[in-house]
């Protein structure tokens, strides 16, 4: 399912129209980025949480030449699905 389908999703079960639909799922996306990017979490009960992890400076290796090098610290963004979810 790509946005599009779940504006169409939206759409068919709330009643609105797919152009409202679709700029409630773009929000709902920025809202959570935007939180995410703050570092702040994004708890939906029943789903899950987004939230920032921080991921330490490593040693990594270039596959193609075997050098060795340090990779920088990054934070990225990270799901961790509710236990309900889990299940599928």
């Amino acid at each position: 399912m790509n946005k599009s389908d779940l504006a169409k999703a939206v759409a068919d079960s709330t009643g609105m129209s797919k152009a409202q639909a679709g700029e409630a799922v773009d929000a709902t996306i920025e809202a959570i980025v935007g939180a995410v990017k703050g570092k702040d979490n994004v708890q939906l009960a029943g789903f899950g949480t987004f939230y920032a992890k921080h991921r330490e400076a490593r040693q990594v290796r270039n596959p193609r030449t075997g050098e060795t090098m340090m990779s920088k610290a990054k934070t990225s963004a990270a799901f961790r699905p509710a236990a309900g979810l889990k299940d599928i």
